[in-house]
């Protein structure tokens, strides 16, 4: 039952005979929205992702029933109207659900050229592969598009599709040493526009050394990428290598060994083999070898302890060997010994600087080795034989990336001590900030809290410069130089856009929002600037506005764009903004001589370096400029802060005279703070400070031990045996170990192997982390192979140097072994012929072409075909269902006067009199009931009783009257006559006739009560 009264509830029965006249207009409806959504379709103006949906329109019947069967209480007109708009909405809604998209069609193509700069690709290979992108992109029509993609490990974009291309040289870093085309693919991929058609242009040999090109055919494929593929063609028929450099695994001085060197050929032939120790050569010997493997034996003999690193290089004729760069193998050999302490000093300083430190350091017995910056190792594998390192008052910009890497990797990893010793170019002012050293100290050079410290600001200006990746150079340098910078200090980066000119990259902003600075800086596009002008200028009205104490800008350029005018220098006087120029490559003499007029007027300096090597170094100094106010050029005597062994048996601290700036990390142990300073209240500035730091601990000195600031410690009495105490504080412990570590390679993979020693035999749980090139770290377990000796093999990531350290732990024991290996050379210089099978398989599964240089452009972007894409257009069918939704309740809900509405805009002023309703009526009855008043004064009880009409009667007659053709005398003089023929009491014909309806019993009833009243 209760299904049967559902049903009547939702198709109700109709109240009204249906016939099939009111069918027509569902049937018009539904064919007038078939047609709608077909020719839509097919016109391509609109497709709709999900068709099935359309079946919902049979709701449409639903619809038209409740309004055909009689429910609505509607008149004809407003129920056809409602039951169109109910249509329309559930149409409109049905499209929503169909989900429906604007089409586009372009007749562009978009064209992403990828090039290969691996290692294996030779220099003339890349610039033919250059001259071959140029010469195409100025064939291409004007419509069309281009882009540039390089890769080797990685892939960069040089330059993304668009219409305009300028290309002037390659500005990607890349890692040359592997090949990857799957991740280049997607890349170029990525950079081709939806709504255009895409292609790819491959220039590459085909050997793919990382990735697998198979995973990304075919979504290559499914979104209609084509992959066309110019090969590059090489095959070396004469070749010579070398494979290893085999050394002993354990040594004792005083002992001869033996190097075994392990060389390959495709062909027989002759060389020299020379075999060198740390740099310098120890065997010189013509030899003999035949195609295939060939190993020498090489005599070794160990003099005394320390790190020795050995190269093999075999020599060959130049016609008998095509690849130079795998002709040399390294190896290396570390000799336990008394551990040293490496003062490390600034090339540019002061001996006095470092002279008695290093005094104090032999009085404690230890055995002192100096060197300068420049001189300092560029591997953590060579500093095995230091137990520490000091840094004394040596900038930042003395040592390359690579350096302070091989520091903060030893203090990590091989538990090396670490100190750095404050002066004028040490901790903020020296460039460490944002570094892997400061990452290492105890201290961090962000000054937050100190209100003693000006802000500086620094505008850069970048101008590309035509030179090998030139823009790189501009990006990695301005990075730098930021790092520098203070958190609290400003900076802001120009730029000369193509599309744009000259602009503001960022705007001056806080140096301590430096990662949202960096994706800026990634992805500038930094073009050939016309003019100074302009970017200064702008440059210029930011440091204006900026409440800096020191202000400076840094322009480094080639020299050509037009020069400021004397005026705009100054401006740049008068606000005291200096102006450093930086001329990278330059034109010529006048260049030249513009730029060093520039920076000499504004009180800047010029530099003219003849290596961009040098640039990260220049911006770093001239970053440094702002940094100056970190040195606090005070007396002051340190405070204990933490109770700590390097100040045994010391019970007064002298004074010193200067320190710089810093603030001590959470969690380190600070020895020695400055006294509190009112105007910082709360905040310490730490003297001296240690912390542990992976294996090893580190402490930071803020202020010097030299005869400047120290000069009262240097004369001190005590000053031998706290730098004695001091040494064993941060010093490496020597232990014993029970484990031993070698390695080797073999191909593309390595192989690690500890063996156990301990006393006492048991099985470790041994893992080792691994870190090499690429910033690059990996874990790997070893397994046990055979008693006490564990192994496992690792996949090579490049060329370098890998450190390795295995960790053994067995019930409370835990033992450390230190070793690593060195892989000479890229692995892609073991490839000696290309692989064009490769690229032809590409080209195939994508529908790809391999081309021909000399029609290539007509075969890129001659194969047209327009590209159809879809937006969804959701948001403007919803706007209009949100249009309909009240026009439909308004026709079901409101009732329209349309003489009123007439009336408004001057229409049927004729017919006023018969329009007018509510104003007669009432005249009308005003009328009646004074007529009435005047009677009841004339006439008896009985007769008022007849002649007393309600006033509804009365009004309804005279409405009556008023629709009739006779005169207003002629019913006035036939209402006189109806009241004098009739006697009271005695019923009209009129009276008859009403009193059948319920208006007329209202009036009987009515005249009933006003007799009583009267009586």
């Amino acid at each position: 039952m209760k299904i049967k009264e559902l049903y009547h509830q939702l198709v109700p029965k109709p109240r009204i005979a249906l016939t099939w006249m009111r069918a027509l207009p569902l049937i018009f409806f539904l064919l007038f929205y078939a047609a709608l959504c077909i020719s839509l379709e097919l016109s391509g103006v609109l497709l709709f992702a999900r068709p099935w949906a359309f079946g919902l329109i049979l709701f449409s019947i639903w619809i038209w029933w409740l309004s055909v069967a009689g429910y609505g209480g509607l008149s004809k007109g407003r129920a056809l109207a409602a039951l169109v708009s109910r249509l329309l909405m559930l149409g409109l809604f049905v499209m929503l659900i169909a989900e429906p998209r604007s089409v586009r069609v372009r007749d562009v193509i978009s064209v992403v050229y990828a090039v290969d700069l691996s290692d294996s690709i030779g220099e003339s290979s890349v610039d033919s592969a250059l001259e071959f992108v140029t010469k195409t992109v100025t064939e291409k029509p004007q419509t069309d598009e281009a882009g540039l993609v390089v890769f080797g490990r990685n892939s960069a974009v040089e330059l993304p599709p668009r219409v305009s291309f300028p290309f002037e040289a390659l500005n990607s870093r890349i890692d040359r040493d592997a090949t990857n085309l799957q991740q280049t693919l997607s890349l170029a991929a990525a950079m081709l526009p939806e709504e255009n058609r895409g292609r790819i242009v491959l220039i590459s040999d085909g050997t793919e050394t990382e990735g697998s090109i198979s995973q990304i055919l075919d979504e290559l494929k499914s979104r209609g990428v084509a992959v066309d593929v110019l090969p590059i063609q090489y095959e070396y028929d004469k070749e010579v290598w070398l494979e290893n450099l085999e050394l002993p695994r354990f040594v004792k001085l005083g002992e001869n060994y033996e190097a075994a060197v392990v060389l390959s050929s495709l062909k027989d032939g002759t060389g020299k083999l020379v075999l060198r120790e740390n740099g310098e050569p120890i065997y010189e010997e013509d030899v003999t070898f035949k195609a295939g493997k060939n190993r020498f034996v090489v005599p070794i003999y160990l003099r005394s302890a320390g790190y020795y690193e050995y190269s093999a290089t075999i020599e060959t004729k130049r016609d008998e060997d095509q690849i130079r760069e795998n002709n040399t193998v390294i190896n290396y050999l570390f000799v336990e010994g008394e551990g040293k302490v490496l003062v490390v000093t600034d090339p540019a300083g002061d001996d006095r600087d470092w002279e008695p430190l290093v005094k104090a350091i032999r009085e404690g017995e230890r055995n002192v080795e100096t060197i300068s910056a420049y001189e300092f190792p560029g591997d953590s594998l060579s500093l095995m034989p230091y137990d520490a390192i000091l840094f004394v008052n040596v900038p930042a910009d003395a040592f390359n990336v690579i350096q302070l890497k091989a520091v903060h990797d030893s203090i990590f990893n091989q538990g090396i001590g670490f100190m750095m010793v404050g002066g004028e170019n040490s901790y903020g002012p020296g460039g460490y900030h944002r570094t892997v050293i400061e990452d290492a100290l105890p201290v961090t050079m962000d000054i937050t809290k100190k209100k003693v410290l000006p802000k500086g600001a620094l505008a850069i200006i970048l101008h590309t410069c035509e030179f090998p990746e030139g823009n790189t150079w501009g990006k990695r340098i301005t990075k730098q130089a930021i790092k520098v910078l203070g958190a609290q200090d400003e900076v802001g980066v120009l730029v000369y856009d193509y599309m744009n000119g000259e602009k503001w990259l960022f705007e001056l902003m806080p140096a301590g929002d430096y990662e949202k600075m960096v994706p800026k800086i990634n992805g500038a596009q930094i073009g050939d600037m016309p003019s100074f002008v302009n970017t200064m200028e702008l440059g210029l009205e930011g440091l204006i506005k900026s409440d800096a104490a020191t202000k400076h800008m840094i322009i480094i350029s080639d020299g050509d764009p037009q020069p400021p005018s004397p005026k705009l220098i100054g401006r740049f006087i008068k606000n005291k903004v200096s102006v450093s120029m930086v001329a990278v490559f330059p034109h010529g003499g006048r260049d030249i001589s513009t730029m060093r007029g520039i920076a000499s007027a504004t009180g800047g300096r010029y530099y003219f370096p003849s290596d961009p090597n040098q640039l990260p170094s220049i911006f770093i100094k001239e970053s440094k400029t702002l940094k100056r106010s970190m040195i606090q050029n005070e007396t002051i005597t340190p405070e204990v802060g933490m109770i700590s062994s390097v100040l045994k048996g010391i019970e007064a601290i002298p004074p010193l005279h200067g320190y710089v700036l810093t603030t001590i990390k959470p969690r380190a142990e600070g020895v020695l703070n400055a006294p509190e300073k009112k105007e910082a209240e709360g905040d310490i500035d730490p003297v001296l400070a240690f912390w542990r730091y992976g294996l090893g601990t580190t402490a930071a000195f803020t202020s010097d031990l030299s005869p400047n600031w120290g000069a009262d410690w240097v004369n001190w009495d005590h000053y031998s045996a706290f730098i004695k105490q001091l040494m064993i504080k941060i010093s490496r412990v020597q232990k014993q170990a029970h484990l031993k570590m070698w390695s080797h390679t073999n191909g593309n993979n390595a192989t690690i192997m500890v063996e156990d020693f301990h006393p006492e035999e048991s099985f470790l749980n041994v893992a080792a982390r691994i870190s090499g090139p690429h910033d690059k770290k990996e874990t790997v377990v070893l397994k046990q192979v055979s008693p006490r000796r564990y192994q496992a093999s690792v996949p090579l990531w490049g060329k370098g140097r890998y450190q390795v350290m295995a960790i053994g732990k067995s019930g409370d024991r835990e033992d450390h072994a230190n070793g690593g290996f060195i892989v000479p050379y890229s692995p892609e210089f073991l490839r000696f012929r290309s692989n064009p099978i490769v690229l032809e398989e590409i080209a195939e599964k994508t529908g790809g072409q391999r081309l021909n240089p000399d029609k290539a452009a007509e075969v890129i972007y001659g194969r047209r075909a327009p590209k159809q894409s879809s937006n969804p257009i959701f948001d403007w069918f919803l706007i209009a269902l949100a249009i309909l939704v009240p026009l439909d309740v308004g026709i079901r809900r409101v009732q329209l006067d349309w003489y009123v509405i007439k009336s408004w805009f001057g229409f049927g002023s004729e017919q006023k009199a018969s329009t007018v309703t509510m104003g007669a009526l009432l005249q009308r009855k005003q009328g009646v009931v004074e007529e009435l008043d005047l009677r009841k004064g004339k006439t008896s009880g009985a007769a008022k009783q007849t002649t007393s009409q309600s006033t509804i009667s009365q009004l309804q007659a005279q409405k009556q009257k008023s629709t009739r053709p006779n005169s207003k005398a002629e019913n006035t003089q036939k209402k006189k006559t109806d009241k004098t023929t009739n006697p009271p009491g005695t019923k009209t014909a009129t009276d008859s006739g009403d009193n059948a309806t319920t208006t007329g019993r209202l009036l009987d009833l009515k005249r009933r009560r006003q007799s009583e009243d009267e009586k």
